[in-house]
């Protein structure tokens, strides 16, 4: 299960993200190739874009479903978890 906390900075900021467990297998890549994207240096995918629409939803959605080691996190329609613990290492959007 993709962790928040964990995820890549180069991911847009909102519902769906990529966190450091990604193998770079391209299975999002090719689910939803319009919100994912790889980085190169890094050899892992991040998400570019996010989903608006509700048929773009299901497609960041099916990226969710397809990835074999659970890298890529779904916070809902909700706003990301904002973490108030001083000790927390979790990068926040503003």
């Amino acid at each position: 299960m993709a962790e928040y906390e964990d995820r890549y900075e180069e991911n847009a900021a909102g519902r769906f993200y990529v966190d450091d467990m990604c193998i770079d297998c391209d299975q999002c890549r090719q689910d939803a190739p319009e919100f994912f994207t790889r980085e190169d240096n890094g050899g892992y995918s991040y998400v570019a874009r996010q989903p608006v629409t509700a048929k773009e939803i299901r497609l960041c959605e099916a990226a969710v479903d397809g990835c074999p080691i659970e890298a890529i996190g779904d916070d809902g329609p909700e706003d990301p978890p904002v973490f108030r613990d001083a000790n927390s290492l979790a990068k926040v959007d503003a």
